[in-house]
């Protein structure tokens, strides 16, 4: 497909330019040799344009998307409710979201970094609920982002979103593709990944292995064959006896790399990172590889994030949405 030069975009940084020396995963590290930048495009960029690089890139990385000031209002409402569970730093405003290095890692890791427990674990759940963020993901530029990249008339967003916190030091996200979670249901879906305040490129945002759906492919359908003898909801399950522990490919992306290596036409990986800011959005496809990055944010800032998928509601009316989704984040939801 021929390339579209669209006047006004976002600079891209130079090839090497400011990339950190290594990107730590949640294990292990890829080297800087090994790191490219993510594309970015700007939010006034032609629509046809940034449905080509969606496709054509695997992604598409939305800057300024949402108005700066609605992210940051997100981040202070999230923050202001973890004060008393010494998460932040004294003295410090909810909305930077510094983390209390004095603190006991173990005990702020928020989802998928460990075991949150009591109250804290209750503000989890409850900020998934609150009209706050619900307004803030229904938000007018996201929704109708959504609709214009993939034509709908009207899409429907799964009720089981994500909202994150990454402390630095802490766990997250290992390396996945989103289908691996949503096996249940047949029909496409688009995931919005939306970094609520600033992330450097070494602050634990996602980063995303270039061209991966090729990849990807080959993986689900080496899954397909070794799980002819699974029951229907183990095949759709992501924590089958093929995945790890927690459902994703694997928390090292070297290792990554070295075991899947065989499936891949590619002769060398190369993953992308972004500074990210608030308002900026990055959209992907059910079959991009990507993962969290481990948060070595030199200020202590705390990563905050959100993940949002999307149907077209014909395929939701339709009854082909894996439908385990439409319910709201809870620990222990199997999913």
């Amino acid at each position: 497909m021929a390339t579209v030069e669209v006047q006004g975009q976002p600079r891209a940084p130079a090839i090497n330019s400011g990339l950190p020396e290594s990107l730590s995963g949640i294990e292990g590290s890829v080297s800087r040799a090994q790191l490219g930048w993510l594309r970015p495009t700007a939010a006034d960029t032609p629509i046809a344009e940034m449905r080509r690089r969606l496709f054509e890139d695997d992604y598409v990385f939305v800057k300024g998307l949402l108005p700066r000031e609605d992210v940051l209002k997100m981040r202070e409402h999230y923050f202001s409710q973890f004060q008393s569970f010494g998460l932040l730093k004294p003295g410090t405003d909810p909305v930077d979201g510094i983390y209390n290095s004095a603190a006991d890692v173990s005990m702020h890791n928020g989802i998928d970094g460990g075991e949150a427990t009591g109250e804290e674990l209750q503000a989890l759940v409850a900020a998934h609920v609150q009209q706050h963020y619900l307004d803030f993901v229904a938000h007018p530029k996201l929704r109708s982002m959504v609709r214009q990249l993939m034509e709908w008339d009207e899409e429907v967003m799964l009720m089981g979103t994500m909202l994150r916190h990454d402390i630095p030091g802490g766990k997250s996200t290992g390396l996945h593709y989103d289908k691996l979670f949503l096996r249940g249901g047949e029909a496409f879906f688009l995931t919005a990944w939306v970094p609520i305040g600033h992330v450097g490129s070494s602050g634990g945002g996602l980063f995303y292995l270039e061209d991966s759906t090729e990849l990807a492919d080959g993986i689900e359908n080496d899954f397909n064959e070794r799980a002819k003898d699974f029951s229907i909801e183990e095949k759709i399950s992501a924590l089958n006896r093929n995945m790890t522990a927690t459902g994703v490919l694997s928390l090292d992306p070297t290792v990554f790399q070295e075991d899947n290596a065989h499936l891949s036409k590619r002769k060398r990986f190369r993953w992308l990172v972004a500074n990210y800011e608030a308002g900026d959005v990055v959209f992907h496809l059910p079959y991009t590889i990507h993962s969290a990055g481990a948060n070595q944010d030199t200020s202590g800032r705390i990563r905050l994030s959100t993940d949002l998928r999307f149907h077209d509601k014909k395929d939701f009316d339709a009854g082909t949405i894996d439908k385990r989704w439409m319910k709201f984040w809870t620990p222990q939801d199997g999913l």
